[in-house]
Formats: C-alpha cells, sequence, structure tokens
C-alpha cells in the first residue's frame, strides 16, 4: 500500500521542488571514477540502515522528505536488508503516512513499508530522540552491518545537523558523538557501523569525521550546501539490495556517483559535491592537522600580523563552502587540502603532509566544476571574522586544539595560555576562554588612503610592507553618482583589481563594464576568488552572490564566472537563512516568466547622514534563457574605491577616484583634482 502511494506522489514532488531546470549543457566532474573497492562481506550478510529524517522546513515547504521516501520505496529490497526510518521534526508532511505531532517510525524491507509504531512527539533536533532510535535499533534488530544516515539541514562544523522545525534546536557534533557512545561502544577494529552519513548541508568536516572516529569505517558527505534533491535512493539502495556483499566504501561510491547523476538530471550540478572518507586514516589526519595547526601557532606568536595577512590570503584564495558573505551569511568552512596548498610557501614544514593525509583519507568523490578545487573534507575558518561562531567551534570535542589557539589569537589578539603551553611541548586539554578583543589589525590606518594616477591615466594605491601586513584582500567598490535625484548607489565589490603583492601597488581594471542581469545593473559580492598562478595569470573561477527578489521573495542569485571562457553561469538562487541559521538547501533554478527584482544598497549624496539602506531598483520579468554578463554601464558619473580587508574581516576604503562616462569614453579624476 505504501509503495504504491508513494510511488504515485514522486513525479509531484520532483516537479514542485526543480521546476524551472533550463536546457543549457551542464558541466560535470566526477573524480577517481577509476577507483574499484572489491566486495568485502558475503552475499546474505544483513544490512539495516537508519534513517533520521528530520523534516523541518524542507518537507513543510518543498516537499523533499517526501520525494526521497517515495524514492525509497522505488528500490527492491532482498530480505537482507532494512530500512529502518524515524521520521518528525517538520510541522507538515506532503503525505498520508507521516503524520505531524508524533515521532514516527516505520521498517522498510521486502515486505514494503510497515509502520512500527507512533510515538509522542519529540525535538528531532535533541540528543535524547536521537539515542532513543539507536536504542531501538539496536534492541530489537539484529545486523552484520549498520548504516546511519541523518536527513535535513545541515551547518557544518559549528552548525551540527537536523533542524527541527518547532523547536530550532540542532544536533552539534557533540552531541552525536555524545549519543552513539551511549548506545554503541566505540572500537577502532571493529566499529559498530561500517558507514554514518549525510544527507545535509556542509558536513564533510575534519571535525565531523574525527567525532566519528572509533564509530564507523566510512563517512559520505557534503563540503558544499546540496541542492534539493539530495541523495537518490531509489539508486543506491537497489544497489545494494543487488549486492548485500559490498563493503562501505563501495556503498558510499554508488551514493556519490547516483547524487551525482540526480544533480545533473536536474541541472544543478555545477557546485555539488559529495566525498566518502575513511574514517580509520582519521589518526594520521588528526595528526598532520594539528602539526599543521601548531606551525601556523608558533609564526603567528613571532609576527602575528604578517603571518595572519599571509594565511588570510591563503584562506580568501581556497575553495570555501556555505556563501561566506555579509550579505549570505557565514559558516566558516575552508577546504582543508587546498588551504593547505595555497599554504605551503608559509607553512612549508606541514602543508605537504596535511595534503597527504587528506588524500589518504578521502578515497573517493564527485564534484562539479565551480567546486572542483576541494580535497573532500573541509576544516574551520573565522571568514567572519567575529567571536561568536569561533567560540561554538572552541567548544567542539573534536576540533584540534591548536586549531582553536590558532584562531583565538587571530579574533582575541592574545595567545593564549593553552597556546604557550603547546608550544613549550607542554601537555594542556583545556578550551580558551573569552576576554576582551584587542586589535592586531589598525585598518584605521588605511581608511581614506590616497589614490593616484599613473601615465595611462589609471587610479592605483601604493601599500608599504606593514601595511599589507594587515590586509587579507584587496577589492574594488564601485558606485554609481546621482547628484539630481541626490543619491549615491552601491554595485557592489570584486576582485578585479591589479594586484601586485611584491610591490604593494594595486591598480584599478574599471573598463566601463559591470555585471548585469538581462542588462540590469546588480549589486555583487564576490564570494570565492580565482587562483592566480606565479605569472600573475588568472585561472579557474569566480563565485558571486546577488541579492535579488525571487517573484517576491528574498533570495542570493548564485553566479559563476569562468576566467578561461569569459562567461558567467547563472547556477540558481538560495533563499535567505532559516530562523536557525542555516542556509537554505534548495537551489532555485530560474524559469521563463520569473519576475526578478534588482537590490543595491543606497545613501544620499547631501547632509551628514551615512545611514546606508536596501533599496528595491529594477523589476523586469526574465525568459528562457536570461542574460547574466558584464555590460556598459553607461554614460554618467561612478564612484570607485579600494577596499582593504583584514583577517579578521574588518575594512576599510581609500579615497574616492571618479570616473565619468561620456559617449564610452572613460574619464578619470581624483578626488582632491575636484576641490
Amino acid at each position: 500500500m505504501f509503495k504504491k502511494f508513494f510511488s504515485a506522489i514522486i513525479l509531484f514532488a520532483a516537479i514542485f521542488m526543480f521546476s524551472g531546470c533550463d536546457d543549457e549543457e551542464s558541466s560535470s566532474n566526477i573524480t577517481k571514477v577509476s577507483a574499484q573497492f572489491a566486495d568485502t562481506y558475503n552475499a546474505d550478510d544483513t544490512w539495516l540502515i537508519y534513517w533520521y529524517i528530520c523534516g523541518s522546513n524542507l518537507e513543510t515547504e518543498n516537499q523533499a522528505a517526501t520525494a526521497d521516501l517515495s524514492e525509497m520505496v522505488n528500490a527492491q529490497l532482498p530480505p537482507n536488508v532494512k530500512v529502518l526510518i524515524q521520521a518528525g521534526g517538520s510541522n507538515q508532511w506532503h503525505n498520508e503516512v507521516v503524520k505531524p505531532g508524533q515521532i514516527n517510525r516505520y521498517l522498510y524491507d521486502s515486505d514494503d513499508m510497515n509502520i512500527l509504531e507512533a510515538l509522542p512527539d519529540a525535538d528531532m533536533g535533541d540528543s535524547a530522540t536521537l539515542v532513543d532510535f539507536l536504542k531501538y535499533g539496536k534492541d530489537n534488530f539484529d545486523a552484520d552491518h549498520r548504516v546511519f544516515i541523518f536527513w535535513d539541514h545541515g551547518g557544518g562544523s559549528v552548525g551540527g545537523v537536523c533542524q527541527d522545525e518547532r523547536t530550532n534546536n540542532m544536533l552539534s557534533l557533540n552531541d552525536i558523538r555524545t549519543a552513539f557512545e551511549s548506545v554503541y561502544s566505540p572500537s577502532d577494529e571493529n566499529p559498530p557501523f561500517e558507514m554514518i552519513g549525510f544527507d545535509a548541508c556542509l558536513m564533510a568536516t575534519y571535525d565531523t569525521a574525527h567525532n566519528l572516529h572509533g564509530l564507523t569505517r566510512y563517512m559520505t558527505a557534503s563540503e558544499e550546501l546540496e541542492p534539493g534533491c539530495g541523495w537518490e535512493y531509489t539508486g543506491w539502495l537497489s544497489e545494494l539490495g543487488k549486492n548485500p556483499a559490498m563493503s562501505g566504501a563501495r556503498l558510499g561510491q554508488i551514493i556519490c556517483d547516483t547524487y551525482f547523476a540526480g544533480c545533473a538530471e536536474y541541472d544543478v550540478e555545477d557546485a555539488a559535491t559529495l566525498s566518502v572518507i575513511d574514517v580509520g586514516k582519521i589518526p594520521e589526519l588528526r595528526t598532520a592537522y594539528e602539526n599543521f595547526s601548531t606551525e601556523a601557532l608558533r609564526l603567528s606568536a613571532e609576527n602575528p600580523q604578517k603571518f595572519f595577512s599571509s594565511f588570510g590570503r591563503s584562506a580568501v584564495n581556497a575553495e570555501n563552502y556555505g556563501g561566506n558573505t555579509r550579505d549570505q551569511g557565514y559558516f566558516d568552512m575552508v577546504d582543508l587540502g587546498d588551504l593547505a596548498k595555497k599554504s605551503k610557501s608559509i607553512l612549508p614544514q606541514t602543508s605537504q603532509n596535511l595534503i597527504n593525509a587528506v588524500d589518504e583519507a578521502i578515497i573517493y568523490k564527485v564534484q562539479g566544476n565551480y567546486r572542483d578545487q576541494g580535497s573532500g573534507i573541509s576544516g574551520f575558518y573565522p571568514y567572519d571574522g567575529g567571536d561568536q561562531i569561533f567560540n561554538m567551534y572552541s567548544q567542539i570535542y573534536a576540533a584540534p586544539l591548536a586549531n582553536k589557539c590558532l584562531f583565538y589569537h587571530l579574533i582575541y589578539g592574545t595567545m593564549p595560555e593553552e597556546g604557550k603551553a603547546i608550544l613549550n611541548n607542554a601537555q594542556t586539554t583545556e578550551v580558551p576562554k573569552p576576554t576582551q578583543r584587542k586589535k592586531i589589525f589598525k585598518i584605521e590606518d588605511l581608511e581614506d588612503a590616497k589614490i593616484e594616477l599613473d601615465q595611462d591615466n589609471n587610479a592605483f594605491v601604493k601599500l608599504n610592507e606593514a601595511q599589507m601586513d594587515l590586509l587579507s584582500s584587496v577589492h574594488c567598490n564601485l558606485v554609481y553618482i546621482d547628484p539630481e535625484d541626490d543619491l549615491i548607489l552601491f554595485l557592489g565589490s570584486d576582485s578585479n583589481v591589479n594586484a601586485d603583492w611584491e610591490t604593494g601597488i594595486f591598480t584599478d581594471n574599471f573598463d566601463g563594464t559591470w555585471p548585469m542581469f538581462e542588462g540590469h545593473p546588480v549589486y555583487v559580492e564576490i564570494v570565492s576568488e580565482a587562483d592566480v598562478d606565479e605569472d600573475g595569470n588568472v585561472q579557474g573561477y569566480n563565485l558571486y552572490s546577488v541579492p535579488i527578489k525571487l517573484n517576491g521573495m528574498s533570495c542570493n542569485l548564485q553566479v559563476a564566472y569562468d576566467h578561461k571562457s569569459g562567461k558567467y553561469k547563472i547556477l540558481g538562487a538560495r533563499r535567505e537563512n532559516t530562523s536557525g541559521g542555516m542556509a537554505d538547501r534548495n537551489l532555485i533554478k530560474l524559469k521563463s516568466g520569473d519576475q526578478i527584482t534588482t537590490i543595491h544598497y543606497a545613501m544620499l549624496i547631501s547632509g551628514d547622514s551615512t545611514d546606508i539602506t536596501e533599496v528595491e531598483v529594477d523589476t523586469f520579468t526574465i525568459g528562457n534563457n536570461p542574460k547574466f554578463e558584464d555590460e556598459d554601464v553607461g554614460d554618467g558619473e561612478y564612484g570607485y574605491l579600494f577596499e582593504f580587508v583584514t583577517p579578521d574581516n574588518n575594512s576599510a576604503t581609500s579615497e574616492v577616484v571618479n570616473f565619468t562616462i561620456q559617449n564610452g569614453e572613460i574619464y578619470t579624476t581624483k578626488l582632491d583634482d575636484l576641490n
């Protein structure tokens, strides 16, 4: 009965979540496709998959859990493979099987999907609810191999997973470890689970994997935000049903491949990631990561400004996940392998060992073309520069103490006693306590930095070594100046600056164009910057976030710029973060007939007020293949500023240079020349 019911609704749910997919040629990149994982077990071995479904607003608004349950019931399972399901955490369920206001337990096996019990409602973001489910599975089902799948929102190392829609509570990494240990005894040689997976965003982190050491052989998760389609349950469950002799490594590979194929089907694979981690390799990875952090800690003690500015540039240029912009919010996750690669010149003793340990631990991964720099596992880096997220990170049991001390030094401006102990080879397990913040980077010294014009009339700033030691990046800001309407309209920030970190000369690269959506100027905020090789050539891609209203709903448009092709690609739109701070999992594909409203920020020219106000500028309707490209901004007066950003995410701007465009010609004037 249940199989028939769910099968009837799967098509509707899929259309609901991914309407508007275009026919644009997709890009894909499956890494390590040649990996072969031999069968490890016997064909008659028994498997039990625990599926912990916290429906949240993903189910209430998008029917996402219902869609995945529908996929599950299309998988043919033999008697020795069973799926134990617990569903809750949502205000509404879009099927007649799962009921709101209670905890629902089901078993899906060769006899169809059957109700086991309905329990009083409970918070799916509470560790006690997880413990109860784990105990139920252990007490009622024998199995040779166990798999556990978390399903819902994810927030990386700090955010955790499974945000109950009714309470906004989530399971932290500490909660998960405590819950599993209360039911199962960890074992390095014989962990109780073959695989623990996260069908959720941002959970392929070092801290997550280390947290699960001794509990599982393998972990499967995504470094980046997952699209709404998530894992493809028909495919991987069917394959396990056909071959119960497979290993957890092979199962993880199949989950990755079917996930990526599903993403490609809905044209949302460009920024998709999924990786399989050999949790047995975590001790070696931990040693390499702690050594890396300790080398960094030692250098930060010697010269904090110089080290953190260089390390910050490495982090800015490394692949990072979840957005990490002021408009989109921060999740503070950086790819661990890419960070190590970008840091080889400043951390020469430990970077390569960390790269090697990451490569050993990641046994399989899939990546879209605009997420192909990642190694498969991320780590914490405080892009936001604040103490709130960092203090939550510092409480994670699995996070390396040296890393906590390193970023404590960056954020609070002092080396903690625990960091001093590490550098003196003393034993300590204490966590640094918050204290009053002190400034390492006095960025106000660069406020209104003087702009000069070179012989070609290009605007530039010249920084000395001490000034560059304040900075992790230099961006350009562009504003439109409208004296008639007494208005300054901000167009956003970009990395399109000719930067020479050797000489300290940063030159404008303004050519009279700016990103436009269907011919309408947009406010852009750079999320990820492309690599620059030793010869100064830009390689790879930039990622941008563009605030818009999509059919009246506040969103951030996700856009990639490919430096090789010189073209932009619209990846989709994500709504603003949930009330609990989780990023929206659904990547909304634009479709013909969508109404777009551009969002900018503005202030008055006259008066003493410096208040900046969000304004809606243009509203238009798009067709089948909307254009996003650099176009001429048109005649008028524009202001250009260099923005100097510190490793702790504070910034200052240079004085303004004026670009007056007349009949396509750009006339550059320094501010002091106007006075």
